[in-house]
């Protein structure tokens, strides 16, 4: 096993992926798992390659039966020590706990977490108002100290966005628009293809999905 820099790139989009779909454990077992839908082959293959090359560990790929997800799991007490004493993430459950570790804050990894969030635990959707039909980004956040961390990485980005609550302190983050969205793929971008592709497919021919900001 290796510990990368704490300033990495990867690992920051790490950090944003254990934040949206994963999770840590060190009562019953020492562990770290994922869980994507079987359908994310491409992500899958992302987040798999991304943990190889940050760990230089081989996770184990568990496809639930009936349930169409899969968790990408590590077992390895030397791991969860990291990312919970170097790193400073939480063990689950994350409700009303989770954090984003201050090392990141007012950085530009800021916005790797962010991306690693997104591409987890966020959507590509088609709304309509008055009629007309737009893409939008949405991402439901759960009462935590990451949720106010979340927003003012937003604020800070410039960004137009809004903050819905949806109950039980939770809120969804809306950025609504072409132009909105395209300064998030320049700023920002999506790795997770399934959600690319998805948002290629709703903004049409001529939207360009530029991703300078990774």
């Amino acid at each position: 096993m290796e510990f990368p820099d704490k300033l990495n790139k990867n690992l920051a989009e790490f950090i944003g992926i254990l934040l949206g779909d994963g999770s840590i454990s060190n009562t019953y077992q020492y562990r770290v798992q994922i869980t994507l839908n079987e359908n994310e082959i491409e992500y899958r293959k992302h987040v798999i390659k991304t943990i190889r090359e940050l760990f230089n560990l081989e996770p184990r790929v568990f496809f639930r039966k009936g349930e169409r997800a899969v968790d990408i799991q590590l077992f390895n007490q030397k791991l969860i020590d990291f990312m919970i004493n170097d790193i400073g993430l939480v063990t689950a459950p994350k409700w009303q706990r989770a954090v984003i570790p201050s090392t990141y804050l007012n950085t530009d990894l800021e916005k790797d977490i962010l991306r690693g969030y997104f591409d987890t635990d966020g959507s590509v959707v088609l709304a309509k108002n008055n009629g007309t039909l737009y893409p939008r980004l949405e991402m439901k956040i759960s009462p935590s100290p990451m949720q106010k961390s979340f927003i003012e990485i937003l604020e800070r980005t410039g960004i137009r966005f809004g903050v819905y609550n949806i109950g039980r302190g939770k809120v969804r983050v809306q950025i609504n628009g072409i132009k909105q969205i395209q300064k998030w793929m320049n700023q920002i971008g999506i790795n997770n293809k399934n959600q690319s592709e998805r948002l290629k497919k709703i903004a049409g021919e001529g939207f360009e999905p530029s991703t300078s900001g990774l």
